[in-house]
């Protein structure tokens, strides 16, 4: 159970020295009780205080980890219900299943298409974190040679899925120095499966079809010596899926109840690809911590794994790229030159259009910290001087001999301060980057 504040308090040292961060130990304490403070920047506890704060200041969801090497992926330790309070720590992972029942070049083609499933979108890699081997056969042999066959075959990270502990036993002996996910453990199987996890150090999932009986199994998968566990939730539709993850969320998070204070997994096999993506997409807004599916089409998982990129991109740090000059195409000294800000969205989509026109050209990425033209115009972020000064920065007379540059429509009214401020011609582009191939092509001279 989680300490008060002022419970905390009567266990720190009551010096007020600061080292903390913070004015005062009562000050700390309540940081420490509402999760915002960590226990060991208090310099001063004791090592009695310590252990009895313990469940206080650990995190109110746990992490888990699993996979090797660069492929290796953490899900849980989440602290708030919404992403505006702070942010979310550890991006849903998207897994794509291979059933034990494949075979031979079946196997093969398979494996090849789950490791595929890479994508790029503005300017970051996105794509499938993890394979999860079905134990569909039934037969632990099967279940093995497959996952030995996944393992030499795919560098993502292992979730192995099968609820008969003779059928883990065997498959989790074959790989587990790739440190797989044990999925799943049921009442019945809890102490079997447990042993399991606990010989070979891999996280095990639990599944029930309820949060009172999902709460009773952690703990007896805890009593054990198992503590990295994921949670899953078996046998119920989507709606209720959603409206009991949200309830296990909310209770880890702000009652801090320990036996669900633990990542979740859900598994989509219903239905065609379409359907599949769709549910998958809502399990990820709420609160599903692994999602595994079926599917495996390029057109299904690329949206899916935008909503996990968009999601967990924090709020109070758009995605950025580096400023600089963007050449495109093989722009010579004649190549129009045109600048735009260091927002993602922004220079992705610029330079797509400016791609599209089949005029090589120079974009001067100036830096507005991550923010869009107009947002950043607004805000000071992009003037007359932030410009001038990116181009002397950059160096851009030595790229072009005709000192004309283009400007974004939307910040027209700029035009006769920079031409003031960088001595250069200024033309003003169209307000739409979709219309830059029509001005590079007719009105570019």
């Amino acid at each position: 159970m989680a300490l008060t504040g002022l419970e905390i308090f009567k266990l720190l040292p009551k010096t007020n020295c600061k080292k903390c961060g913070m004015p005062t130990c009562l000050a700390f304490a309540m940081q420490l009780a509402q999760k915002r403070a960590k226990l060991e920047d208090c310099p001063e506890v004791s090592e009695e205080a310590k252990q009895a704060l313990a469940a206080a200041a650990a995190p109110p969801m746990r992490k888990v980890v699993f996979g090797s090497g660069d492929n290796q992926v953490e899900i849980g330790q989440e602290t708030v219900m919404f992403r505006h309070e702070e942010k979310f720590y550890s991006p849903t992972v998207v897994a794509v299943t291979v059933s034990d029942k494949l075979t031979g070049e079946d196997l093969k083609k398979r494996i090849e298409v789950v490791n595929s499933l890479q994508f790029e979108r503005v300017g970051t890699k996105i794509g499938v974190s993890a394979v999860a081997v079905v134990n569909d056969s039934g037969d632990a042999n099967s279940f093995a040679s497959v996952a030995e066959t996944v393992k030499a075959a795919s560098s993502l990270a292992m979730i192995l899925v099968s609820d008969e502990p003779s059928a883990m036993e065997a498959a989790v002996g074959k790989v587990k120095d790739v440190v797989p996910l044990i999925a799943s453990a049921k009442a019945d199987t809890a102490a079997e499966m447990a042993k399991i996890a606990k010989e070979n150090g891999c996280p095990l999932a639990a599944k029930a079809e309820s949060l009172e009986a999902l709460s009773d199994l952690t703990e007896k998968i805890k009593a054990e010596g198992v503590e990295d566990i994921v949670l899953s939730l078996e046998g119920l539709g989507l709606r209720e899926q959603l409206y009991n993850l949200s309830r296990m969320r909310a209770l880890s998070l702000k009652k801090a109840f320990r036996p669900l204070g633990h990542p979740t997994i859900s598994f989509v096999s219903d239905g065609d690809a379409n359907q599949q993506a769709a549910m998958a997409a809502a399990l990820i807004c709420k609160y599903s911590g692994i999602v595994v599916l079926d599917a495996a089409e390029p057109y299904a998982l690329l949206p899916l794994l935008t909503v996990v990129m968009n999601i967990f991109t924090d709020p109070q740090k758009p995605v950025q790229v580096e400023p600089k000059v963007y050449p495109i195409g093989e722009p010579g000294e004649n190549a129009p030159l045109m600048f735009t800000t260091n927002f993602s969205l922004t220079y992705y989509t610029v330079e797509s259009d400016v791609e599209a026109s089949r005029v090589p050209s120079y974009i001067l990425v100036v830096d507005t910290e991550g923010t869009s033209v107009l947002t950043a115009y607004s805000g000071d972020k992009l003037n007359e001087k932030t410009v001038a000064d990116a181009m002397a920065k950059h160096n851009v007379e030595g790229l072009v001999k005709h000192r004309k540059l283009i400007i974004p429509g939307y910040v027209a009214v700029m035009s006769g301060k920079l031409e003031e401020a960088s001595k250069w011609e200024v033309m003003v582009g169209p307000r739409e980057s979709s219309m830059l191939p029509k001005y590079l092509q007719e009105v570019w001279k």
